[in-house]
């Protein structure tokens, strides 16, 4: 596993959330971006939360919901 890697991973993870918009994604689906590990999708998910890029919410059934901040989403 690489940085490279890692950023690629994350700029995907950003991609898929930004179509997206805020209503964000099942952290379960965002797991599976295709193409990555899913640790080099974790340490990409982690790479976002700390620039203050994510949110977390609990959604439906408490399936846990990740998504851009507002600011991100509507870039």
């Amino acid at each position: 596993m690489s940085l490279e890697k890692i950023g690629q991973a994350a700029g995907t993870i950003w991609k898929k959330l930004h179509e997206k918009g805020a209503v964000g994604v099942p952290f379960t689906e965002v797991k599976k971006i295709p193409g990555f590990t899913q640790d080099e999708v974790l340490a990409g998910i982690g790479w976002l939360a700390r620039e203050g890029k994510l949110s977390f919410k609990e959604g439906p059934q408490k399936k846990l919901i990740v998504a851009l901040v507002e600011e991100e989403a509507y870039a």
